[in-house]
């Protein structure tokens, strides 16, 4: 599954522990957060959000299997 958090960190170029250190965020939390694995909390949803410019929600962030590419709604 593409989630909306790692179809835009690929677009910037960014690999998943520059994202981290960032967001002062353990990698392997982050991306278990990416892969849609582990539900993280509001406040790093927005300070994911924040480091991306708001160019992605805090909703797509934490419900990333509604926004995720081929999800049933999008066919």
């Amino acid at each position: 599954m593409r989630t909306p958090l790692r179809v835009m960190r690929e677009a910037k170029g960014l690999t998943i522990s520059e994202v981290a250190l960032a967001v002062q965020i353990d990698v392997g939390n982050l991306s278990r957060i990416e892969r849609g694995i582990q539900v993280t909390s509001i406040e790093t949803a927005e300070k994911i959000a924040d480091f991306f410019n708001r160019k992605i929600s805090e909703m797509q962030i934490l419900y990333p299997h509604r926004y995720a590419e081929g999800h049933k709604a999008d066919q």
